[in-house]
Order: structure tokens, then C-alpha cells, then sequence
């Protein structure tokens, strides 16, 4: 489990964060804090921490002087700002201070989601080791480069598409089109048209499985878990 840390002066908007933060397979909030000094508090406290999600709007300092203070100290904890900082100079300082991502509030759970899933393949990326060619380079900075959410063409349902996102996340493993169906109460065909939609747009990959005869089926795992 990637461990986090959800920092938000507002005790609600951190809630709400680390609700979304639950929501994504293979994350877990570690803990809350509401300041700069509690933020740091958490760091020190918490035996094992991967990431910190944190607001720039502190009451006490700001979310940037956390991170100088974090790398002070020694802490390599990546960093995702959630801020509703929209300033250039703020979003270019998060970027020189080491920050992987920056989303600027107010955001939908998709846009979290989005950031949470990249982070989560650039660290697979990563945990690989050994040495990189230019092609595993552009690998691993293109890792944070999450597609957006697709646009559904007309005649999709953003409610189907939603129930055929979450069967496939929640699978243990890849799955066909008729056991999406099964799993979603839709026609397989209907299964089969949002399948191939996320494959186009980079959320699904493609598998197939040989049986003893005919043609091979199709089968789809989540793109963060291939």
C-alpha cells in the first residue's frame, strides 16, 4: 500500500481528500494534519510515509515552506500539491522544490484519481531498478503524465461508463467483456463498446488468453495494474 499523508487547513476539504484518496486501489491515509506544524509533526510520528498531499494555504506557514522544512530534515517524501494556488510563481517554486504533480482545487475525485494512478505507475516504474536507456527515461517522466478522463462520445452513458471503470479497478485480474457484463448488469456488447473506449484512451490494456481452440478472448486489466 502507498501510504499518504492529506495536509488542508480546512478539516472538511481533508475529510473529503482522503475519502478520495481511499477510494483508489492500493492507497491508504496514513493521517491528517491542518497546519504547517502538525504536517511535520506527522512526518516525524508516522513510522512509514510514501506521499503527502499538501495544500499551500497554511494557517501557521505555507505548504511550500513545509516541503523546504520536510527536505531539511531529510525527508525524500514525495510530494502532490492540492492547492488553489493558480499563481505562476507558486506552481513554478512547487516544481524546483521537487513537487511530482500539482492540482488545483476545486477538483472532481477523476482529477485526484488521475494524479494517484500516475504516481502509483511511476513508482512501479521505479521499484524496477537497474540502469535506464533514453526509451525507460522517457519512461519514467512520461509515468506522471496520466491520460485525462476520456471524453464519451455521444450514445455513452457517463453512469455506465463509471460501472464498467470501477468493475475493472476492482478486479483482482483482467476480465472479458462478458464478465464485465455480468458484473455490471449492461450486455456484453454494451461492455464490450466502454472496454475498447478505455483502451483507446490509455485507461485499460488489452490481454488475450489462448484457449485449446478458436479464436483467442479478449480480456482487459486496469492500466495501473498491468
Amino acid at each position: 500500500m502507498i501510504e499518504v499523508l492529506v495536509v488542508d487547513d480546512d478539516t472538511r476539504v481533508a475529510r473529503v481528500n482522503a475519502a478520495y484518496v481511499e477510494k483508489v486501489p492500493g492507497f491508504h491515509v496514513a493521517g491528517e494534519a491542518h497546519s504547517a506544524r502538525e504536517a511535520l509533526q506527522q512526518l516525524e510520528m508516522l513510522p512509514r510515509l510514501d506521499l503527502v498531499l499538501m495544500d499551500h494555504y497554511l494557517p501557521d506557514e505555507t505548504g511550500l515552506a513545509v516541503v523546504q522544512e520536510m527536505r531539511r530534515r531529510g525527508h525524500q517524501t514525495d510530494v502532490i500539491m492540492v492547492t488553489g494556488a493558480r499563481d505562476v510563481t507558486t506552481v513554478q517554486a512547487a516544481m524546483r522544490q521537487g513537487a511530482l504533480q500539482y492540482l488545483i482545487k476545486p477538483f472532481a475525485f477523476a482529477g485526484l484519481r488521475a494524479k494517484l494512478e500516475a504516481y502509483a505507475e511511476l513508482r512501479r516504474t521505479l521499484d524496477s531498478g537497474g540502469e535506464a536507456e533514453q526509451a525507460e527515461v522517457d519512461r519514467i517522466f512520461g509515468a506522471l503524465s496520466a491520460p485525462s478522463e476520456p471524453h464519451l462520445p455521444k450514445g455513452h452513458s457517463p453512469t455506465t461508463a463509471e460501472l464498467v471503470r470501477q468493475s475493472l479497478m476492482n478486479a483482482e485480474g483482467p476480465l472479458s467483456a462478458q464478465e464485465i457484463a455480468g458484473r455490471t448488469g449492461v450486455s456484453r456488447q454494451t461492455a464490450q463498446r466502454y472496454l475498447k473506449l478505455l483502451e483507446r484512451t490509455g485507461r485499460a490494456r488489452l490481454t488475450l488468453r489462448y484457449g485449446d481452440a478458436g479464436r483467442p478472448e479478449h480480456r482487459y486489466v486496469w492500466a495501473t495494474r498491468a
